[in-house]
């Protein structure tokens, strides 16, 4: 009898631990960082970095160590001229562990304009909905 009662409760809370393990993660938003030291001058859409996507893959010393990256917002002044030469986003961004340097609207999908800093994700919606 106590078996069959414990048994009702197993498939519930089941469900409800395999959702809070789904979610929980889900709820860590890193937020979006905004680059626009030189966009707006060269004539295109500021850059768009979706931290928190890169932060689920990887370690901070990914980027942060490894291809030079400063850990404040705003100290990094990155140039197309450096990712062509393989530095700092051009070091994956080579079109043989993500995508190439030629789809430029992959990454400059902010609106003009748009202040540099970091935003979090409920207010950037991913890139082209700005």
């Amino acid at each position: 009898m106590a078996s069959r009662r414990l048994g009702r409760w197993v498939p519930p809370v089941v469900l409800a631990v395999s959702m809070l393990v789904l979610v929980w993660p889900l709820a860590a938003e890193y937020g979006d960082v905004v680059l626009n030291h030189n966009s707006d001058k060269a004539g295109v859409r500021p850059v768009i970095f979706p931290h928190w996507f890169h932060r689920i893959r990887f370690r901070c010393k990914v980027c942060h160590h490894e291809l030079g990256f400063e850990m404040r917002a705003g100290a990094n002044d990155v140039k197309m001229r450096d990712l062509t030469q393989g530095k700092f986003c051009g070091m994956c961004h080579n079109n043989e562990v993500a995508w190439g340097l030629e789809n430029c609207g992959l990454c400059h999908s902010g609106k003009p304009g748009l202040a540099g800093g970091i935003y979090g994700g409920h207010r950037t919606l991913g890139p082209g909905r700005w």
